[in-house]
């Protein structure tokens, strides 16, 4: 916890893009547990909710485009998307079809849907909507709760 002190001691918006950013690309972190100190430091909600959310998209397009022009190595080695999670996400989306991306944001499945759907080449703009959609519901969703638990 003594690593994360300094992020504590200081949230930004552009802190919270990034971290939002690199959970839906790179690292297995979150980036809920800084939208909630932001909010309970008396960050703008509103704003709050949209950096997380533009973050977080864009690091699913990352991996829309990984699954478009990528290579397994990509995959396995950089988002470290392994043979069982790119099952459970192909089974997911085999069922629910593209509507299954406003599930982008779940764990272990939301960023091989991502990847998917690159690789099955869905058009940009329903990605877009839908992840950007399930991305912003989560956020906002999270940010009612911690308001009301303030007495907002």
């Amino acid at each position: 916890m003594e690593i994360l002190q300094p992020l504590l001691d200081t949230p930004s918006q552009p802190l919270l893009f990034i971290l939002s950013f690199l959970a839906a690309t790179l690292l297995p972190i979150g980036s809920e547990w800084l939208l909630i100190v932001m909010i309970l430091q008396g960050f703008n909600p509103k704003q709050t909710i949209l950096t997380a959310t533009f973050g977080n998209y864009l690091g699913a397009c990352t991996n829309y485009c990984i699954g478009m022009w990528g290579s397994e190595f990509l995959t396995r080695k950089l988002l470290r998307i392994d043979t069982k999670e790119q099952d459970r996400a192909k089974n997911i989306y085999e069922k629910y079809g593209s509507w299954s991306l406003l599930f982008a944001w779940l764990p272990v499945v939301g960023d091989p849907l991502c990847v998917l759907a690159g690789a099955f080449k869905v058009h940009f703009f329903r990605f877009s909507l839908l992840v950007f959609i399930g991305k912003f519901l989560r956020y906002a969703i999270l940010a009612f709760f911690v308001l009301q638990g303030k007495g907002y």
